[in-house]
C-alpha cells in the first residue's frame, strides 16, 4: 500500500510543486496523506473522509490511490458526481452510512465541525481511528462505552514528518493525485475573495501571476 520514497531516488516528485495546482496540492496533500499514514492502516482496512472540500477532496484522492476501499461522508448530495469522479466507493450523508455498510476502520476528518466528527464515530469497526485535521472550538466528547467496547482511538494529526511529504509528492509524480482548485490571474484578486467569503470557490481559489 505505502512505499516510502526520497528526493533522490525520485527527482520527479519536487519538480515544478510552486507551480499554482501542485502547490496548492502539495500543502493540502501533506497534511492528509500524513494523517492517512498516522492512521497506519492495513491492507484489508476501509478508511472513510469526512468533510469533501479542500482537504477532504484529496483525501478521497489519497485514500484510493494507496489502494483502500474508500468512503466520503459528505451532506451535499449536489457533491456526489465529483465525489464518486475522484475515486470513492461509496457517498454516504452522516456516521451511519459506513456504519451500515460494514463500518471503517479508519475516519480523515476533514471537517471542522466537532458534531460530525462525533456523529461520524458510529460508523468505526472495533480498533478504529478518527484521525482529526480540521479544528473546531467546541470541545469533542465521546462515549466511554464506545471508547472502551470498541478499542476506538482519536488521533489528531498535523503533518508528521518529512518522509511522509516525499512519499505525497510520489503519488503526484505518478499522476494518481489531483487537485481541484479556481485559479485566477492577480489582476482579479478581489474577485477571488468574494467567491471565497460567498462560499462559490470549488475547494480553493488560487492567485497566478
Amino acid at each position: 500500500m505505502f512505499q516510502r520514497v526520497s528526493t533522490t531516488n525520485n527527482p520527479k516528485a519536487i519538480v515544478g510543486i510552486f507551480e499554482s495546482r501542485r502547490y496548492a496540492r502539495t500543502r493540502r496533500g501533506y497534511t492528509v496523506y500524513g494523517g492517512l499514514r498516522w492512521a497506519d492502516p492495513q491492507p484489508h482496512e476501509r478508511v472513510a473522509v469526512l468533510g469533501i472540500g479542500g482537504l477532504g477532496h484529496l483525501a478521497v484522492h489519497y485514500a484510493k490511490a494507496a489502494g483502500f476501499e474508500t468512503f466520503a461522508v459528505s451532506h451535499s448530495p449536489d457533491k456526489d458526481t465529483m465525489i464518486r469522479e475522484l475515486g470513492a466507493d461509496e457517498v454516504v450523508r452522516d456516521g451511519k452510512g459506513p456504519a451500515a455498510a460494514g463500518g471503517a476502520d479508519v475516519i480523515l476528518s476533514t471537517s471542522n465541525s466537532t458534531k460530525a466528527m462525533v456523529d461520524s464515530i458510529q460508523g468505526l469497526r472495533p480498533d478504529g481511528r478518527l484521525v482529526a485535521m480540521g479544528a473546531d472550538a467546541e470541545p469533542i466528547s465521546v462515549s466511554l462505552i464506545d471508547l472502551i467496547s470498541k478499542r476506538i482511538r482519536i488521533i489528531g494529526s498535523q503533518q508528521n514528518g518529512p518522509e511522509y511529504l516525499y512519499e505525497a509528492l510520489d503519488f503526484v509524480a505518478q499522476g494518481k493525485v489531483k487537485t481541484i482548485v479556481g485559479t485566477y490571474p492577480l489582476a482579479e484578486a478581489p474577485k477571488a475573495y468574494d467567491r471565497v467569503a460567498q462560499g462559490k470557490a470549488r475547494f480553493r481559489a488560487v492567485l497566478t501571476m
